[in-house]
């Protein structure tokens, strides 16, 4: 009795499809959910006025969208060569939010088992809960920092970027 009913624990086990990514030296990781698709990084048309983190805009497919560097924005060191061609970008397309997130490396997807995450609450510097930080993924001898992509921008910094998408064209 007791072998089955360990059968059963282990085949409720839920798994989470994340996409996983380097910025500065860390990995970090999103939900598959979140992403639409990953582009190489198209030329970036820069908007005035706009905080230091948002590159600028580019043409995806058709759609205008917000170009976001999280390391600048997380204040991490800094990977991503600009000029260089070879960047890739996580476009990120929902009822809210149409943005690009720009990555040096091409992302891998991992299926993980959703107990691997551990939850954690940080402050940042300026002792504003961090919420955009969903918890740590532990694999091996790997951690993996996940993030909730619609969390990372303030309410002040949606407005600047976000005002219904013309704000920036």
């Amino acid at each position: 009795m007791r072998q089955e009913e360990e059968r059963n624990q282990t085949n409720h086990v839920r798994y989470v499809q994340i996409v996983v990514f380097r910025l500065g030296d860390e990995e970090y990781a999103l939900n598959i959910d979140q992403i639409k698709e990953v582009v190489i990084t198209p030329s970036i048309t820069r908007v005035p006025q706009k905080p230091s983190f948002i590159k600028g805009v580019a043409n995806i497919r058709g759609n205008i969208i917000a170009m976001l560097d999280l390391e600048e924005k997380f204040g991490l060191r800094k990977t991503i060569d600009e000029h260089a061609g070879n960047n890739f970008t996580l476009v990120i397309d929902s009822a809210e939010y149409k943005m690009g997130v720009l990555v040096k490396e091409v992302p891998n997807t991992l299926s993980i088992a959703e107990s691997s995450i551990e939850e954690i609450t940080l402050a940042g510097d300026s002792g504003i809960e961090q919420s955009y930080i969903k918890g740590i993924v532990k694999l091996e001898k790997r951690l993996i920092i996940m993030i909730d992509i619609f969390k990372v921008l303030s309410q002040y910094e949606e407005q600047q970027v976000f005002k219904k998408q013309t704000a920036l064209v």
